[in-house]
Formats: C-alpha cells, sequence, structure tokens
C-alpha cells in the first residue's frame, strides 16, 4: 500500500519538493516530473486568473486508474490536480513517476498528464482581463457527460 494517494485534489499550493520527496526509493534511477502551470493567455485573450472545479468522487476514482495504468514498467507514480481559485504563475497539475530507468518514467508521467486532461471531470473558469470569464470543460469524455452547469 502507498504512503499517498496515488491521485488526489488539493485546494492549497503545491510543495512541489515534498511531493516529489514521496516518491523517494534507491531503486529508482529517473525520476520524471510535470508542471502545469496557468499561464497568462489562452491565445487568444489575457487571462489573470483560473478557477478549477470538479467532481471530486469521481474524479478521485478516475484518476486513481490512471495513475495505476501507467504503473507498469515503473516504481511509484502519482498526479496531484488543483481545485479552487489560481493565480498566473500558479502550478495547476503535478505529476511525478519514479523508474529504474528514463524511459519508461517519461512515458508514465506523459501517459498520466494526457489521460488526466482527457478522462478525469475537472472543469476551469478562466478570468479575462477585460473582465470577462468563461468556463472550459477539461478532458472530452468527461465533458460530454458531466459538463458543469
Amino acid at each position: 500500500m502507498e504512503a499517498f494517494e496515488l491521485f488526489s485534489l488539493d485546494d492549497k499550493p503545491l510543495d512541489v519538493a515534498g511531493l516529489a520527496a514521496t516518491l523517494a526509493d534507491s531503486h529508482a534511477g529517473a525520476l520524471v516530473s510535470f508542471e502545469g502551470r496557468v499561464r497568462d493567455t489562452d491565445g487568444r485573450r489575457v487571462v489573470v486568473s483560473l478557477e478549477y472545479d470538479a467532481y471530486a468522487r469521481l474524479c478521485l476514482t478516475e484518476g486513481t486508474a490512471i495513475v495505476r495504468e501507467a504503473r507498469e514498467g515503473v516504481i511509484a507514480a502519482r498526479c496531484v490536480h488543483r481545485v479552487g481559485h489560481l493565480a498566473v504563475g500558479d502550478i495547476a497539475v503535478w505529476v511525478g513517476v519514479i523508474a529504474v530507468h528514463r524511459d519508461e518514467a517519461f512515458r508514465a508521467c506523459r501517459f498520466i498528464i494526457d489521460e488526466v486532461k482527457r478522462r478525469v471531470p475537472i472543469w476551469k473558469k478562466e478570468h479575462y482581463g477585460d473582465g470577462s470569464s468563461e468556463w472550459i470543460g477539461l478532458g472530452e469524455g468527461a465533458a460530454e457527460t458531466s459538463r458543469r452547469p
């Protein structure tokens, strides 16, 4: 049994060093991590902040399943996604994977973030520089069945 949750939601800023420390293992030759950060544009408009909301129970179930799927060939992996209000530059999602070799760690890390974005029911509300805002579904599969009202 892991000493940590494979997938979790957090409403506080993420402690990247602390998260990586939970994956320490003397057999690991590689630690690969990914930080998804809030950027200041969506490609069309100036973004001043984001707000994340989630269907928590389903997120935890599906997110945990994704991390378990990625575990073949790796020692350990985990993912944490923020919820609530985030400023530009804040870390919105963190994925960490340890493995004996880097190839497996990179593969698993990429799989986790891609599948979380595709399958986990998390929505973001972009707040724009002009004072407007818009909810945007994260995840094609989740958005169809559980679109935020």
